[in-house]
């Protein structure tokens, strides 16, 4: 059985492989074990490629080479493949996080950070605030702050907002544990529910809203449809840090 030309583009991009490769594993798929030359024949790629293509899809871990003559190929269960995508993946990931996480502590970003610093004051205030509008927008534009946080996080909100909030700081956890930033959760809702290092504090206020580091403060506002949802954010030190002073007051 041939798969269809839209479904080898859609397999080609999730899994990373080349139009040849793509088409030599299908072919092994559907015929279970077979010779480089019969594969040339079922998958259309040239036989002066199919040997290249194989080896490649060995050391991916797609096929496995049955030693003979002729050498015959094996495809390897789609199930065990995806795992191993998943894994390699996953340390990928790992090394890039470690490899920018370095960055930080050389010389290259504390110019980086001085030319910031440099900028900044060169800023007006009109281009410190921005509006987002949609939940998706909002829920990625809090995400996006909450990893440039340093030294603290406050997050408010309300039953309306309380399940994208929770599934936000879910991912953003341990990225903050790991740069010992002290994070606050509040919330008008009864929660029995483990978020590891973050602390969680039962409030009275009906408010949605999140800060960090005292300098940034993101309000977010719902629109009579959630995809409507909106966000206003501003960076202003002096202004934060007395808004939550008020907050932390109005708790008491």
């Amino acid at each position: 059985m041939l798969i269809q030309k839209e479904s080898l583009q859609e397999l080609r991009q999730r899994f990373k492989l080349n139009i040849y490769e793509i088409k030599i594993w299908t072919a092994i798929l559907s015929k279970g074990i077979a010779a480089a030359s019969e594969l040339a024949e079922i998958s259309g790629v040239p036989r002066s490629r199919c040997y290249d293509v194989l080896e490649g899809l060995e050391k991916k871990g797609f096929i496995i080479m049955k030693i003979g003559k002729p050498i015959k190929y094996i495809a390897v269960q789609p199930e065990a493949v995806v795992e191993r995508i998943k894994k390699r993946l996953q340390e990928d990931a790992e090394q890039q996080i470690q490899t920018v996480e370095k960055l930080a502590e050389t010389d290259i970003f504390e110019e980086l950070e001085l030319l910031h610093k440099t900028g900044i004051k060169k800023i007006d205030v009109e281009n410190i605030t921005d509006s987002v509008v949609g939940r998706s927008n909002v829920n990625k534009f809090l995400k996006d702050m909450l990893s440039r946080a340093k030294k603290s996080v406050t997050v408010v909100t309300n039953e309306e907002g309380l399940k994208h909030k929770i599934k936000v700081l879910k991912k953003a956890k341990d990225s903050l544990a790991r740069k010992k930033v002290k994070v606050k959760f509040y919330t008008n809702v009864n929660l029995n529910i483990d978020l590891g290092n973050i602390e969680i504090v039962d409030t009275k206020h009906d408010a949605r809203f999140a800060s960090i580091d005292d300098e940034e403060i993101f309000f977010v506002m719902a629109g009579k449809d959630p995809e409507y949802d909106s966000g206003v954010w501003i960076k202003s030190p002096y202004f934060v840090s007395a808004l939550n002073n008020l907050f932390q007051k109005g708790l008491k």
